[in-house]
């Protein structure tokens, strides 16, 4: 869904952990159509993973422990909601000035840097 959503450009790294989901042939190649090339931090190395450990943090303070879900479909549902909808859209972040990812983003795109 990101590749499809974002487009990335050829040439760019997705980082992942070791899991089932991201060292499965079908990921690879996924990702390799792309253009893009698969990263993956070394086992046990909990700083490579950082961010995305922080972002599980929040995600599980500001949604997952504040209600329960009747079925699978409700709770996939509030997590697709969570992260496309208020995590990069409304959230601000303290990394990016306090910006959501989509103002960082589109400001970035507009910004030019002088030589």
């Amino acid at each position: 869904m990101a590749i499809r959503n974002r487009r990335p450009a050829p040439g760019g790294i997705v980082h992942a952990d070791h899991g089932v989901q991201f060292t499965s042939w079908a990921f690879g190649d996924k990702i390799r159509a792309a253009g893009l090339m698969p990263s993956f931090g070394s086992v046990g190395d909990g700083l490579d993973n950082a961010m995305m450990e922080s972002f599980w943090s929040s995600m599980q303070i500001e949604l997952l422990n504040r209600k329960k879900w009747k079925t699978r479909v409700e709770l996939a549902n509030a997590i697709f909601e969570y992260i496309e909808i208020f995590y990069n859209r409304q959230r601000r972040h303290s990394s990016i000035g306090y910006r959501t990812p989509i103002e960082y983003e589109l400001r970035s795109e507009t910004t030019t840097v002088t030589a």
